[in-house]
C-alpha cells in the first residue's frame, strides 16, 4: 500500500533540558519514517534546501521524493521544550509544495507553515479517496520576534476522513471550547484525533473513544504527534478498523517517548508499537456523544 505525504523537511533547533540540538524534522520525514516502519511505500511531496543534509534518510528508507530541491532554504524552527509545553520561533520558510493528483490509497496533509495553499488543499480533498488532516501548518501565524502563534482560520473539511487536533487547534478551527470543538468537528469528519496531551480520544460513529497514555519523564516531544497521526493513518487504511488504528497510534507515540530519543531516532520500530497497541486496546474507554 502507499501513502502520500504533503509537508515540509524541517531544520529544527530543539533547546530542552539545557541541551541543544539541530537536527532534521518536520512531519515530512516523522510521518514518512512511521509509515515505512508498517511497510508502506511513501511517496513525499515536500521542498527543502541546499541547506537539508540528510538525503540519506530517504535513500536508506526507500522513500520516494517528488521535484523536492528548491533554491531558498530549509525550513526552520526552534522549539523550546519543558515537559510537554514547546515554543516555537520560525527563522525560514521555504517553497510553498505545488500540487499535482497523487496516486496513492491515502493522503495525509501536514504543513508546518504555509507550503500547502487552501486552493490546493480542495483540490486534494477532491481527487483523493481518503484524506488525512493535521492542520497546524494552515493556523500558525509568526509575530514580529517570529514567535509562532494561531490563529483563527476557516478550512473546509468536505472530503476528510481523519483530523487530528489539540484543544488550541480545535478551538481555533470551530471558535468553540474543549470537547464542543472536537464536537463540532466530528459533524463534518468521520474520524476525529483530539489529542490532549496524555489524553487521547476518538470521535468515531457518535461515540468517544479514549486511551490515557502512562504518565512518565518526557524528554524531547517532538514529532511525537506526527509519529501517532502517521501509524493511525497507515492502519486504519490496512486494517480497516478505527479501534486499533487508535490504539497503534498510542502505542507508536509511547514507544517513541519511552525510546528517550531526540530527533527522528525516536521514530519506534513496529514491533514496539504492536506491543502497547495490544495493551491500549484492551483499555479502550468509550462513551456515547
Amino acid at each position: 500500500m502507499r501513502i502520500g505525504i504533503l509537508s515540509h523537511c524541517t531544520i529544527d533547533e530543539i533547546r530542552v533540558s539545557g541541551n541543544k540540538y539541530t537536527l532534521a524534522g518536520g512531519p515530512a520525514l516523522y510521518c514518512g519514517l512511521a509509515a515505512r516502519r508498517f511497510g508502506f511505500d511513501v511517496s513525499l511531496y515536500t521542498k527543502f534546501g541546499p541547506d537539508f543534509s540528510h538525503l540519506d534518510v530517504f535513500k536508506k528508507n526507500k522513500i520516494l521524493l517528488n521535484d523536492a530541491l528548491s533554491e531558498k532554504p530549509t525550513t526552520k524552527f526552534v522549539l523550546d521544550i519543558k515537559g510537554t509545553e514547546r515554543t516555537l520561533w520560525l527563522h525560514n520558510v521555504c517553497d510553498q509544495i505545488p500540487y499535482e493528483k497523487i496516486n496513492a490509497d491515502g493522503v495525509l496533509v501536514s504543513p508546518v507553515f504555509d507550503e500547502v495553499s487552501q486552493s490546493d488543499f480542495a483540490s486534494i480533498q477532491k481527487d483523493s479517496e481518503m484524506v488525512f488532516l493535521d492542520p497546524q501548518g494552515f493556523l500558525r501565524r509568526a509575530d514580529t520576534e517570529k514567535k509562532i502563534f494561531y490563529e483563527k482560520t476557516n478550512l473546509v473539511l468536505t472530503n476528510v476522513s481523519v483530523i487530528k487536533a489539540d484543544p488550541e487547534e480545535a478551538h481555533h478551527l470551530t471558535g468553540l471550547q474543549g470537547l464542543d470543538a472536537a464536537l463540532a468537528l466530528h459533524k463534518k469528519v468521520k474520524h476525529v484525533l483530539y489529542t490532549n496531551k496524555r489524553d487521547v480520544s476518538m470521535f468515531y460513529k457518535n461515540k468517544m473513544y479514549s486511551i490515557t497514555l502512562p504518565n512518565m519523564e518526557i524528554y524531547d516531544t517532538v514529532g511525537v504527534g506526527d509519529i501517532f497521526t502517521s501509524t493511525f493513518c497507515c492502519t486504519l487504511l490496512k486494517e480497516k478498523d478505527a479501534l486499533w488504528a487508535l490504539s497503534f497510534a498510542g502505542g507508536a507515540a509511547q514507544a517513541a517517548l519511552e525510546s528517550k530519543e531526540v530527533g527522528i531516532d525516536k521514530v519506534p520500530p513496529r514491533g514496539a508499537t504492536e506491543t502497547n497497541g495490544a495493551y491500549f486496546y484492551n483499555t479502550l474507554k468509550f462513551k456515547d456523544v
